[in-house]
């Protein structure tokens, strides 16, 4: 792909968001599907999405993921990487609607970690827990998901998890184009800086994608780097509700919009679907 460039990817909704949060967070198949249009008319060109019951619970059930599928098929030809991200679950519920629904992308978590969220304030955590991703679950995830011609996206969340690749690679396990995601800013994992954005990228096996997922207030700026360096971003309701100045967005599509104006601040162009498939070695 051209360094002019640039994949803008769009993450949907998270797990545990709430509409009282932000009145645009998705959770029924009808609302994703708009969202991934609107994503899709500002600029993205793929979509990440985690399962909501329509209350907004969290959801892993085929059927809600089918759902998803098709709704969003329907409004616009983007493409579509479902989450694998779970806690308290078997690795069989964890991969069973990407087996079920085959989506272009599968999300990849390459790591275990402390995953948790902290107030000063309160001097206390919001939340904490233990995010287990061990080696053997990475690869049944991985081999299921080639046996069903799913595209991995490698979710590295810490330096760590940067190493984990290189076992998969020598085992022929993960071929390139390498799809990683660096997500920064989860407390557990890497700081959303400048130093260890540099430190990733620059580390990142031969073949990489990449792309940034700095979260809350860090997502500007991180992204600006991002696309200075030359890498791809990923912005969405999942990680950050608001723009630059503050201002609370109403859709999915306000947040790749001012991804999409400072990609071409910098001299950048956002790909079109055909050229994001080639890039990422995804089927046609």
């Amino acid at each position: 792909m051209s360094p002019d460039k640039v994949i803008i990817t769009c993450a949907l909704t998270g797990a545990v968001t709430t509409k009282r949060q932000c009145a645009a967070i998705p959770y029924t198949a009808e609302e994703m599907g708009e969202e991934a249009r609107r994503a899709h008319e500002a600029g993205a060109t793929v979509v990440h999405v985690h399962g909501r019951e329509d209350s907004g619970q969290p959801s892993y059930r085929n059927e809600v993921f089918a759902a998803y599928r098709r709704e969003i098929e329907k409004r616009s030809p983007v493409i579509i990487n479902f989450s694998t991200g779970a806690i308290g679950l078997t690795k069989e519920e964890r991969i069973g609607h990407i087996l079920a629904t085959r989506p272009s992308i599968g999300a990849l978590n390459m790591g275990s970690m402390n995953y948790a969220k902290y107030s000063p304030k309160r001097k206390d955590f919001v939340f904490q827990f233990v995010f287990s991703n061990p080696f053997d679950e990475i690869i049944f995830y991985l081999k299921r998901m080639v046996e069903v011609g799913v595209r991995p996206e490698l979710e590295v969340f810490d330096t760590g998890h940067m190493a984990s690749l290189e076992p998969l690679i020598d085992m022929g396990l993960l071929t390139p184009p390498f799809d990683i995601n660096f997500v920064m800013g989860v407390m557990g994992g890497m700081p959303a800086t400048a130093d260890m954005l540099t430190f990733m990228a620059g580390h990142a096996p031969k073949g990489a994608v990449w792309k940034t997922t700095p979260v809350s207030h860090m997502t500007w700026s991180m992204s600006a780097l991002a696309l200075g360096m030359g890498g791809n971003v990923r912005v969405g309701l999942e990680d950050n509700f608001y723009l630059p100045d503050g201002k609370m967005v109403s859709s999915n599509g306000d947040l790749v919009a001012q991804a999409v104006k400072m990609a071409r601040d910098v001299g950048r162009t956002p790909v079109t679907v055909e050229e994001t498939r080639e890039a990422l070695g995804l089927a046609s």
